[in-house]
């Protein structure tokens, strides 16, 4: 394998939590090491990551042969009080996320 993903020191606008629901959300079906390279995070990190996603209700999975599939709960809305107090929700993260991601990939393709 690649070995241990590139560190970063300091701070970050999205989270690792943040990402690894991302991450999910592209591939409901990614495995665990196909996500912490997407993120650039430890096997282990993204394992606690998606632990403490399903304890609190945001994610769950069903165990499909050797895989597993997820499935994100898009109504939840976000822990942050002044997220919370704004009805944002999970569906309205990723929606942020995924526009983000698309632009960024139009942006790849037109400097071609």
């Amino acid at each position: 394998m690649g070995g241990a993903p590139e560190s970063h020191t300091g701070w970050t606008f999205i989270t690792n939590h943040a990402r690894v629901l991302a991450a999910i959300a592209e591939d409901q079906n990614a495995r665990i090491r196909d996500i912490a390279a997407h993120c650039r995070l430890t096997e282990r990190a993204v394992q606690k990551i998606i632990s403490d996603l399903e304890r609190s209700g945001f994610l769950s999975h069903t165990r499909e042969g050797r895989g597993n599939t997820y499935s994100i709960e898009p109504s939840k809305v976000l822990r942050h009080p002044a997220e919370a107090e704004a009805g944002l929700t999970v569906a309205s993260l990723l929606a942020m996320l995924v526009r983000d991601e698309a632009h960024r990939a139009d942006e790849v393709h037109a400097s071609r």
